[in-house]
């Protein structure tokens, strides 16, 4: 017989389950809880833990977060997620938030005691990311916003002091914008797929239409009006595909409250997703299914790159991996192992720091009626007496229009010294960079899992298939956002620190997702600078692949990024040659001379001195 635990939360811990399984119609749903962040799949979903203790913010956050992810679970269909998903980045968040938005607030208005739960999960996550400190709308989230402006609108419930901030901050540009379409939004908030179109229209007047992407109902109407006739002398095959084929959308407009049952929906949305529906495949002569378009390759670099099971993927801000207490603590674990290295660091940074702003103030324009006199010119007074003086004025040459992305290795293997070295270079070149108007990016890579993970599990389970290309789950992580001031994500480079996060590096799909997020930004001039101690390296995926999978593709993807020159793409590598990769590189054979190089490869990509400039290339060149 099983002893019974000893263990106070155990039994809160097994109702919450039960209760979250419940509310997500589905009594197979597994749910667990850990330190990670919270999350779901098809079959799973994950709570934050909660410990012995059982404090109540503990528990009120684990209640939320049950909450949201079993109505989203519950009102959430992929299928029609994905159709209507946008292409561009921020247009991709806007419509992730409403979408959830949207899931919430149906459960708020079925089951009203869901709401204060998710108001403490929502309280909870604006006290993390520090909302109620936010003082301008350029440093507050404006995808959130607009979450939590569906959200209001459609439960009619006050937000939490730091999420309502935040929406105060956004409040007049979106109702100017976008009030005209909000004032809609009742009537969508049922039927996903309106509100999928309802979104889509709330992003372009936003003004980030440019990012919709392909409009998915072109040609419906075409298709529609081609097949009516075909539809209406055949009363019965209409009625089995618009019972048995949510492909054919030949009902957009049917709603969620006209199917029989949200659990009946759920099944029928699963079924859907696994398996072809016959009915398709038995059209009468001449008919062309409404087939859904190709899926976009996984690597704009190499068309036959593969990978496996992208839906466990993660990209992820640091704050989110662990609790500001702990990033507290990982920090000054990091200051107190590089204290002897800081003094070296900071002193090469107000080298780079100098040089930079000397070149911001070292051009004239001459000829000019009011400045400094331009003694170059008093020759001309001398001759001609009646010429006027002439003055100059210094002009800024400033970096504003600028942004650097450092883009680290989080492997295993740069556990120790070097992650500590890198990360604090990394922090003091932010910091130095922003003083000289120039945004900072600093990203990671690694893996959500030693030799595999979930991906691998599925390719085990579907019986092994033959060439599965990538066959682990990637972990990218935000550590600080171009937009985002140094002060506001000092603490999260300490996470490099923690236990267990370095594991395994793919960078070749590290730099494209980097080179993407450059290409996003608005600065005319993008460097990216990559750090990285070795090859890309994963068991799990070179066990079933070619040897040279991985590298294949990270020499694919520099080609691509350097042949089409949006962006600069430098690197340094850790004794380990990078210049067989990449055209700018230089190989340090010591950690401690990393931050040198990271300063002098910067200060040699700013200098505007011509020759300074090629000798700096030709030199990189040459390795």
């Amino acid at each position: 017989m099983k002893p019974a635990s000893d263990n106070p939360a155990d039994p809160f811990k097994k109702a919450l389950a039960e209760a979250t399984k419940v509310m997500a119609d589905d009594p197979d749903l597994t749910v667990s809880y850990s330190v990670d962040p919270p999350g779901m799949t098809a079959d799973q979903i994950r709570l934050p833990q909660v410990t012995r203790r059982m404090t109540r913010d503990e528990v009120m956050l684990a209640r939320g977060t049950a909450d949201a992810l079993a109505l989203r679970h519950r009102y959430h269909d992929g299928k029609t997620f994905s159709r209507y998903q946008p292409q561009g980045q921020m247009a991709r968040d806007l419509y992730a938030a409403m979408e959830e938005a949207r899931c919430e607030a149906i459960g708020a208005r079925v089951m009203p005691g869901t709401a204060g739960n998710i108001d403490a999960k929502i309280a909870a996550e604006a006290a993390r990311k520090g909302f109620a400190q936010i003082r301008e709308a350029a440093d507050a989230p404006l995808a959130t916003a607009a979450g939590y402006m569906i959200r209001q609108r459609a439960t009619g419930r006050p937000l939490p002091p730091g999420a309502e901030n935040v929406l105060d901050l956004w409040r007049g540009f979106i109702e100017d914008a976008a009030g005209g379409t909000l004032d809609d939004l009742d009537a969508k908030l049922d039927d996903q797929t309106a509100f999928a179109r309802f979104a889509r229209q709330v992003i372009s007047d936003l003004g980030y239409g440019d990012q919709l992407g392909d409009d998915p109902d072109a040609g419906e109407d075409e298709n529609e009006a081609q097949d009516g006739p075909e539809e209406q002398d055949n009363p019965e095959a209409q009625g089995e595909e618009d019972g048995d084929s949510d492909e054919m959308d030949a009902s957009p407009e049917q709603s969620q409250d006209q199917q029989m049952d949200p659990s009946q929906a759920q099944v029928a949305a699963d079924d859907l997703a696994d398996a072809e529906m016959g009915e398709e495949t038995e059209l009468p002569e001449g008919e062309a299914p409404l087939e859904p378009p190709p899926p976009a390759p996984a690597s704009e670099a190499d068309p036959n790159y593969v990978v496996y099971a992208a839906e466990y993927d993660e990209e992820i801000h640091a704050e989110d991996l662990a609790e500001p207490a702990e990033l507290e603590r990982l920090r000054a674990y990091l200051d107190q192992q590089l204290d002897p290295l800081k003094g070296a660091v900071s002193r090469l940074a107000n080298k780079l720091q100098r040089r930079l702003q000397a070149q911001q103030n070292r051009s004239w324009e001459f000829d000019r009626e009011e400045g400094i006199l331009d003694a170059g010119r008093l020759a001309r007074v001398v001759a001609n007496p009646t010429t006027p003086l002439s003055f100059k004025v210094e002009k800024d040459t400033e970096f504003r229009d600028t942004v650097v992305t450092l883009l680290l290795d989080n492997s295993g293997s740069m556990r120790g010294r070097p992650i500590s070295i890198a990360a604090i270079c990394a922090d003091v070149l932010a910091r130095t960079l922003e003083r000289c108007q120039v945004k900072v990016e600093i990203l990671g890579f690694t893996t959500r899992a030693w030799k595999g993970g979930q991906s691998r599990e599925k390719w085990l389970a579907d019986g092994r298939p033959q060439g599965p290309g990538r066959l682990n789950d990637l972990r990218h992580i935000i550590y600080k956002g171009a937009d985002t001031p140094w002060r506001r994500t000092r603490e999260n480079l300490g996470l490099m620190m923690k236990e267990g996060l370095l594991k395994e590096n793919i960078d070749g799909e590290a730099l494209e997702w980097a080179h993407r997020r450059m290409l996003a930004r608005p600065e005319a001039r993008k460097i990216l600078m990559v750090i990285s101690d070795g090859a890309p390296v994963d068991d799990s995926t070179l066990s079933v692949n070619p040897a040279n999978y991985l590298e294949k593709h990270l020499r694919d993807v520099i080609a691509m990024v350097e042949r089409r020159r949006a962006v600069e793409l430098i690197a340094i590598g850790i004794g380990h040659d990078v210049t067989r990769y990449y055209q700018r590189a230089v190989t340090i054979t010591d950690v401690d001379q990393l931050a040198g190089a990271m300063t002098e490869q910067l200060a040699g990509l700013f200098d505007k001195d011509p020759r300074a400039r090629a000798k700096f290339l030709g030199i990189r060149k040459a390795g």
